[in-house]
């Protein structure tokens, strides 16, 4: 049990710094292997930080006529990041356990929706009143953040528990394949539903 949660633990670092996982002690490793271990997931991110660019630019216009959305990006963004991280962080802390496979994976995902659904609550009434009392911001304004603030929360929960689980079912190690991706899939998630929302609020 005490080695696999090592292992849970090494797979943990390795994640957040979006690399690939060595059984090799770091100053023993030859530079060229720490390069190829790194280069694929940084390569990845790069492409969906273009992706995510992409919704930004074609939504340019929005942005032009409410220039207060967009201080809010990165806020909506790390947060979406955060939650799925949460999920997949204890997703993949069960599968290297052996406490959940991927038959549990109704009850994960009915799980995690109801703590989205608990989280996305707290964030949005909390966002809101700091935006109408401390930032003055209109009620329409507060309203278009926090909402997305909401629905980010809970993608980004089920999206953070989904994709570890199917990547160990695809014979993929979870804990290296999911992070790149549930980066991509909960950033675009956050600035579609951002605008798709500003939109019908504000009548962009």
């Amino acid at each position: 049990m005490i080695r696999n949660t090592n292992l849970y633990n090494i797979a943990s670092e390795d994640t957040a710094a979006a690399i690939t996982p060595s059984e090799r002690p770091y100053l023993e490793t030859p530079v060229w292997r720490v390069f190829l271990s790194r280069i694929p997931w940084l390569l990845l991110l790069m492409l969906s930080a273009a992706f995510t660019g992409g919704i930004i630019a074609h939504f340019e216009d929005a942005l032009a006529t409410q220039v207060a959305l967009t201080a809010f990006i990165p806020m909506l963004m790390d947060t979406g990041g955060n939650c799925g991280s949460q999920s997949s962080v204890t997703v993949i802390r069960g599968l290297s356990l052996g406490q959940i496979g991927f038959s549990d994976w109704p009850r994960v995902v009915w799980k995690e929706l109801r703590v989205g659904v608990l989280c996305a609550a707290a964030l949005a009434a909390v966002n809101f009143l700091r935006l109408l009392l401390l930032s003055r911001l209109s009620a329409a304004v507060a309203a278009v953040v926090s909402l997305t603030l909401g629905v980010t929360a809970i993608a980004a929960k089920l999206i953070g528990c989904t994709l570890p689980m199917l990547a160990k079912k695809l014979g993929f190690d979870p804990a290296v394949m999911a992070s790149p991706f549930i980066t991509t899939l909960v950033d675009a998630v956050s600035l579609l539903t951002y605008f798709r929302i500003a939109a019908l609020l504000l009548g962009l």
